[in-house]
């Protein structure tokens, strides 16, 4: 079975995202970087606090969110896919760029969905509130102690772990290899292939 982005090519010059895919991809990075710094200073706030309650909240809000946007990039992306691969990127290295990127939507989805099982079995009346006055529902028949709170912390390594090989491979392919293929996102340069 023959993988369209792996085996496609754009020739030798990049082919930009879309400027909607653009924004939301730097939007999640953004709320990303938030959620993972909400996430390491709320373990250290004492349990029962006003302080605590509020950056959970946020949390909590956060994830609503990176939930929705990943669910609108999903959209956007088979309604129509991202652009191939410039020539000079190779074929191993578009596999592995390939499924860093399904693994991302994979988490996207996971980790506020583990989030909200965590939180679905102390939920009052099936609503998770928010921050801003807002809620959302619960999943139901979650018990209230379960294990998702575990397993959304193992999610939250390895998406570090993704994000780190990501950033790598963007700088790499930008400042190292000086290919075509770091100019399909903004903010580096287009360049020719030399």
């Amino acid at each position: 079975m023959s993988d369209y982005m792996v085996q496609e090519s754009s020739g030798p010059l990049a082919i930009r995202y879309r400027k909607i895919v653009m924004w939301i991809h730097w939007i999640t990075a953004l709320l990303l970087i938030m959620q993972v710094y909400i996430g390491f200073i709320f373990h250290d706030l004492p349990r029962g606090s006003e302080e605590r309650a509020f950056v959970f909240g946020w949390h909590k809000t956060w994830g609503v969110l990176i939930l929705l946007l990943a669910l609108t990039r999903l959209a956007i992306r088979l309604i129509n896919p991202p652009p191939p691969y410039p020539s000079d990127y190779p074929k191993w290295r578009r596999f592995f760029a390939v499924w860093n990127h399904r693994l991302f939507y994979i988490l996207l989805l996971a980790l506020p969905l583990t989030g909200l099982a965590a939180v679905s079995g102390r939920a009052e009346d099936g609503w998770v509130p928010l921050q801003l006055g807002l809620n959302v529902p619960a999943i139901p028949g979650i018990p209230t102690e379960n294990d998702f709170g575990d397993v959304h912390e193992v999610l939250v390594w390895v998406t570090l772990a993704l994000l780190a090989l990501h950033v790598s491979a963007a700088l790499f392919n930008q400042f190292v290899d000086r290919g075509a293929v770091a100019g399909r996102m903004w903010p580096f340069r287009q360049t020719r292939e030399s």
